[in-house]
């Protein structure tokens, strides 16, 4: 049997390994993705002995698990029923100004990804917006960021937006329509400030779509998921189910998972869709990833080395309890190891509405900030490198820095205001 204090340390280099591999993406030499060294994480925790399988089974939030694969359904149903690319070919053909067309983009989005996750609208809009942006004779690199930042900003408005606030509304039992309440001025605020700095870039322009698609030099990559037609009573259906759900979170007491997954439940009875193409369109990754992180995490915690860690910031003057300390802590950790991961590993030191709220607009906030700062930044510029459009860090960067700043500085001084 190994020994307690060797056990510890052992546990601490699993959970330095896993980290490092949210930091870098994957481990040198090993073709190993960020789910893959979760994963990996939290077999060797139980490998070890540190944790039961029984144990680690109860460490992972089943709340949480149970609503965002609920949410994952939901969004498959819309994506199958052709609703983004409808809603996306509206838009752009839409005769307004580039400024004014930028407005609109940023609002839809911002308002669609409070409710079906910045991620999966991203996923489905932007190849769609490229396509459309090029025929328009637009550049596309405008738009395509503004999707990009609105998704995350506008996933910030709500308990549901994306994976680190479902966590966050889930395990500290937050209500709905209070953070709602609280977190939407300073998101409507961000958006107003995103507009303004992209709205001011595209004043009056038309970018010669030649100039605009600049085609990579590396060979083209697979092309994405096919453009679903627009079928009316499929997307009826989730939309119905998503504003019913809305209504439950606002108005009763109903736990958020259990309505979810009944609402899912309901759309799987379709006639027209078999369940394994809706099963094809559930990200298991980020679900295992979740899991493995959820593992990693605990078994860490029981070393009692968290405590002692969170101890030794207070004597050195920063309280993690403090909300100011808080949010410095989510925006750095959300830079270094991406959001969900920075969002686990502070949840166990946060308490409460307020320090939930901290926690969820810093940690998406601070999302648009670099290009791998989330996984909607990712998700789009690939969908921009597959329809021959260049992205690179300096682009994003012009835009996500300003915007990050500002959104950041808004929400502190809201929640200072409401703390």
């Amino acid at each position: 049997m190994i020994d307690p204090q060797w056990l510890n340390w052992a546990v601490l280099a699993v959970f330095g390994v896993v980290y490092l591999g949210m930091v870098m993406g994957s481990l040198p030499w090993l073709h190993l993705d960020r789910t893959g060294v979760a994963l990996l994480g939290a077999i060797a925790v139980i490998g070890l002995g540190a944790m039961t399988p029984e144990q680690a089974a109860q460490s992972v939030h089943l709340p949480t698990i149970l609503l965002l694969f609920a949410f994952m359904v939901i969004s498959a149903q819309m994506r199958l029923g052709g609703f983004y690319g409808a809603v996306t070919r509206r838009i752009a053909a839409l005769p307004l100004s580039a400024p004014a067309l930028m407005g609109v983009v940023i609002a839809v989005t911002a308002a669609l990804s409070a409710v079906f996750s910045n991620d999966i609208v991203c996923l489905a809009v932007a190849p769609v917006l490229a396509e459309a942006c090029l025929r328009r004779q637009l550049d596309p690199v405008p738009y395509l960021l503004a999707l990009a930042c609105a998704s995350n900003i506008g996933s910030a408005a709500t308990l549901i937006g994306n994976p680190q606030n479902m966590l966050i509304g889930e395990v500290l039992k937050l209500s709905f329509g209070d953070y709602l309440r609280l977190a939407l001025p300073p998101v409507l605020a961000g958006l107003l400030v995103l507009w303004a700095l992209l709205g001011w870039s595209v004043r009056g322009g038309r970018a010669d779509a030649r100039e605009a698609a600049t085609p990579s030099a590396d060979k083209p990559a697979p092309a994405g998921e096919p453009d679903q037609p627009f079928d009316l009573w499929q997307t009826a259906k989730g939309l119905a189910v998503a504003l019913v759900l809305m209504g439950v979170f606002l108005f009763t007491d109903w736990p958020r998972d259990v309505a979810a997954l009944t609402g899912a439940g309901l759309l799987l009875l379709s006639q027209r869709f078999h369940s394994s193409r809706v099963m094809g369109l559930i990200d298991w990754e980020l679900l295992v990833l979740f899991m493995g992180l959820f593992v990693v995490n605990a078994a860490l915690q029981h070393t009692g080395l968290t405590q002692q860690a969170v101890q030794w910031l207070a004597s050195q003057g920063v309280a993690l309890g403090n909300a100011a300390h808080l949010f410095g802590a989510t925006l750095l950790l959300s830079n270094l190891v991406s959001n969900v991961p920075a969002v686990m590993l502070l949840l166990p030191v946060a308490s409460g509405a307020h320090h939930g709220a901290t926690l969820a607009l810093a940690s998406t906030l601070a999302g648009n900030l670099l290009i791998v700062g989330s996984i909607a930044n990712l998700i789009v510029v690939d969908a921009a490198r597959r329809a021959g459009i260049d992205i690179d860090w300096r682009r994003h960067a012009r835009i996500g820095v300003p915007v990050t700043l500002l959104s950041l500085a808004i929400a502190v001084g809201w929640l200072a205001l409401r703390a």
